[in-house]
């Protein structure tokens, strides 16, 4: 889909989320009907792993996941130039390696881990749609990260839009992920900035990041590195950033009046 101004609930290609969301979906219906099925209330849920408190609102203590269904699901797309990048060095015992032949199954377990993927087999599904015919350019662009034991633990990828919608020629930040017991550990931002670096070299000078509402905290980081909403996706998905400030309060959205309660908790 065009990210930029796709609709509501409509799936993104390339979607990105730090740790899950940005999953493929299928479909706005059965969307909500899991997120009805599956919510939990807000004040009584216990803190998740990798949870985030956000501003309080309507006497409200909240409490979200950095992949959080509960929240209303908008698309949303960022873009930045790529000059000036920030540098973030990783922590030690960690390490940057390409993709390799038969790193496909490292890849779909991060993106497991991480909540972007549900199972081994959609896994592949979203592999063939996004890698299959590609693979051979991988080499170069995927990035994984290793620990000191060699396990990789996140990726990203310097890729496209494999839409082929996108006339700009823009680079696309792809599928970032981190598996769930190494966030908090400082990998995120240093993946992105070398990913992006690699995405600079290539030639980009432009770089759009596809995400969502429902991870929510990753938008946070994006702006963190100076990416702003496209103007497309600002109106299109405007209730969706609305979203957005209420939970992070960013700087750079002081074109957006935060959400309500009402307006973020899906089925409320």
């Amino acid at each position: 889909k065009d990210g930029w101004n796709a609709p509501p609930g409509e799936a993104t290609d390339g979607r990105n989320a730090l740790s899950g969301g940005g999953a493929w979906k299928d479909g706005e219906n059965e969307r909500r009907a899991k997120c009805a099925a599956g919510r939990r209330s807000l004040e009584s849920r216990e803190k998740p792993e990798a949870g985030r408190e956000v501003p309080k609102m309507c006497g409200k203590n909240l409490l979200f996941d950095n992949h959080d269904e509960r929240i209303r699901y908008y698309e949303l797309m960022l873009e930045r130039n790529l000059e000036g990048l920030p540098e973030f060095p990783l922590p030690e015992g960690y390490r940057f390696v390409f993709y390799v032949q038969g790193d496909r199954e490292h890849w779909i377990d991060i993106e497991m881990s991480a909540k972007e993927l549900k199972s081994y087999e959609q896994g592949r599904e979203v592999w063939e749609k996004y890698y299959g015919s590609q693979e051979s350019i991988l080499g170069n662009r995927m990035v994984f990260v290793e620990d000191g034991d060699g396990r990789k633990v996140a990726t990203a990828t310097a890729y496209f839009d494999i839409t082929g919608r996108d006339k700009s020629g823009d680079g696309w930040l792809h599928w970032v992920a981190v598996r769930r017991d190494c966030q908090g550990k400082g990998l995120s931002r240093p993946l992105i900035a070398y990913v992006l670096g690699i995405m600079r070299g290539l030639g980009y000078t432009h770089a759009k990041i596809p995400t969502q509402t429902t991870t929510w905290l990753a938008c946070r980081i994006y702006l963190d590195f100076g990416f702003t909403p496209i103007p497309q996706n600002a109106v299109h998905s405007r209730e969706g950033w609305r979203i957005i400030k209420a939970l992070t309060n960013h700087a750079s959205l002081g074109d957006f009046d935060a959400a309500g309660y009402e307006d973020i908790v899906a089925g409320e």
